[in-house]
């Protein structure tokens, strides 16, 4: 085994899947039981699902139509 090793022309593991942040958010009960039922159907947990909608909305650059009234 080598005292040191050189990183300098390592790569990132393409493999490794990114890590995940925990929050707390406040979510109205009728979009939880949305998530809830929705991902039932599909047989995935309620959180993935909604990750898996947030994060189609950020790859697709979705602009968000706010109209508060």
């Amino acid at each position: 085994m080598r005292k040191e090793y050189n990183f300098k022309n390592s790569i990132k593991n393409p493999y490794v899947k990114k890590s995940k942040k925990k929050i707390s958010m406040n979510v109205d009960e009728d979009i939880i039981e949305y998530f809830k039922n929705e991902a039932a159907k599909v047989g995935v947990p309620y959180q993935t699902l909604m990750n898996l909608y947030l994060k189609d909305c950020a790859d697709n650059k979705k602009k968000l139509k706010v109209a508060w009234q």
